[in-house]
């Protein structure tokens, strides 16, 4: 199991475990954290899994493939470290893994 800290935009954390192999959209959808609409299921086709990577995990998440960069386009308030959750794979050394969500999805 991997830790998993997920941060609402209003700066309220909540911290789950998800399996690894699962994704952290996945993981936030099977706990109810509120701010992931994962609208398409995780087939990376639309941004409604938008999430905020921690600046000190960037490089273990690593970048966005071209597909989910494409995606990004249709995201609100895009960061550099803006990510969909749906394509992060959890993996045990995302263990204490920080994501925020932003104010609005899509």
């Amino acid at each position: 199991m991997v830790q998993i800290t997920y941060v609402d935009a209003a700066g309220t954390p909540r911290t789950v475990k998800g399996e690894v192999g699962s994704t952290v959209m996945e993981t936030a959808l099977r706990n109810n954290v509120p701010g992931i609409d994962a609208e398409c299921g995780g087939a990376c086709a639309c941004a409604t899994c938008h999430v905020y990577v921690g600046e000190e995990w960037e490089s273990a998440v690593g970048p966005a493939e071209p597909m989910e960069q494409d995606m990004l386009d249709f995201a609100s308030d895009v960061r550099p470290n803006s990510r969909l959750s749906c394509q992060i794979r959890l993996k045990p050394e995302l263990d204490g893994l920080t994501v925020t969500t932003p104010a609005r999805q899509g």
